[in-house]
């Protein structure tokens, strides 16, 4: 028998979390879709915001460089240290330094995407597709298929990624039970003891690590956690259903710049050796991906925040329902503020960064309760989400995730 104060501790927790529930079920059965038009939202912020300075963003560029040449420059001396037990931490702090300030060209590069870099549209270019491509990001496609998202953003049908699977997609039992019980099945057995696996801890740091790794390629790539296609869907391909025939020129401009980037971290290997550029670029990269899900997940994955099929779904509704949430006075600086004004960025994408967190004030005034700020810590919202939004219903105009 447990100690009565594990015992106590034990009816605690299980009070607690029949209380969430109780509190969820009720905010979702009481939730009342947004009234708000775009031009009553945009008419609460001061006209000066959405002014774009080109010279502004570009210092932005030069401020960012100049830190990874810092950065770089002080990890050329890690291999002058005498032992390796100083080595390992050093390179360590490197890799996790060098990816943390390189995702701030990535959110630039992702700015010129959106016309929000500069009133030019041939600088917009220029800078995103150096950036990005100096990334691996294929800057045009990219920037395509992202506008897509954010003219959906919260649509059951009209997104392009971070759709909810349903429960039926899931090959969940339905809602209702039947009146008379069944036999279960060897096939629904199995997919209990599936069930089971999946909720463990393990399960889900192991999940969560494969995609913090490798789901930004793998999206790039055969558009993973994407909007389901006939076929196989890539950012590379011209034919790809993600574009029209007239955009295909971009995708070719943007193969190149990959093509291009790929050959000079071929010669820089052939040079110094693929171990070094790994060591110096293929580890920051890495941390730069698993930021970019990091953030992007947490963005648009939240138990509290609904999505909407076509009856209740209209832009304004879908870009409230993202989230706001503080990574940290440093990386939110380094990172552009990306994190703490996505509702902003998603509500008028043309808008300046470097006005988001000014204007969000504004748009937390007008929206109210239809505002999302989440203060959980990141790596705990990390893991509550994974783990708490699984499916949505396959019924209902608005649906929240459930698990």
């Amino acid at each position: 028998m447990a100690p009565p104060h594990v015992v106590d501790e034990q009816v605690r927790r299980r009070i607690v979390v029949e209380d969430e529930i109780k509190s969820k079920k009720q905010f979702e059965r009481n939730y009342v879709p947004m009234d708000f038009t775009i031009k009553e939202i945009r008419d609460a912020i001061p006209a000066h915001l959405f002014i774009r300075d080109t010279t502004k963003s570009i210092l932005h560029v030069v401020k960012d460089l100049v830190t990874i040449a810092i950065v770089f420059y002080c990890a050329t001396f890690i291999e002058t240290l005498p032992s390796l037990a100083l080595r390992v931490p050093a390179w360590i702090t490197y890799w996790i330094i060098q990816g943390t300030v390189m995702v701030g060209p990535w959110i630039l590069a992702h700015e010129c995407g959106h016309g929000a870099f500069s009133d030019s549209k041939t600088i917009n270019t220029i800078f995103g597709w150096v950036l990005h491509s100096a990334l691996l990001v294929p800057y045009q496609a990219w920037a395509m298929s992202h506008s897509k998202h954010h003219k959906g953003t919260g649509s059951m049908t009209k997104d392009v990624v971070f759709i909810p699977a349903t429960r039926s997609y899931k090959g969940l039992p339905a809602l209702e039970k039947p009146a008379v019980e069944e036999e279960v099945s060897e096939q629904e057995h199995h997919h209990h003891e599936e069930s089971i696996f999946a909720e463990t801890p393990i399960y889900t740091l192991g999940a969560l690590l494969f995609v913090l790794t490798f789901g930004w390629p793998l999206y790039l790539i055969v558009n993973f956690s994407g909007h389901e296609a006939p076929h196989w869907v890539n950012h590379f391909q011209t034919v790809a259903p993600l574009y029209e025939p007239h955009q295909r020129k971009n995708i070719f401009y943007s193969n190149c710049g990959i093509v291009a980037m790929g050959s000079i971290l071929t010669y820089l290997s052939m040079v110094f050796s693929p171990l070094t550029v790994f060591m110096y670029y293929g580890i920051p990269y890495l941390g730069v991906n698993a930021w970019i899900v990091c953030i992007t997940y947490l963005q648009h994955t939240d138990p509290k925040v609904p999505h909407f099929r076509d009856n209740e779904w209209n832009f304004q509704r879908g870009a409230a329902c993202t989230i706001d949430r503080s990574f940290g006075t440093i990386v939110n600086h380094l990172h552009h503020h990306i994190g703490d004004s996505h509702q902003c960025h998603h509500m008028f994408s043309q808008m300046p960064f470097y006005n988001a967190v000014e204007a969000t004030k504004y748009l937390k005034a007008k929206l109210g309760k239809y505002y999302i700020f989440d203060d959980t810590p990141i790596a705990k919202a990390l893991y509550r989400n994974w783990r708490e939004c699984k499916f949505v219903e396959d019924e209902g105009d608005v649906v929240f995730y459930k698990h």
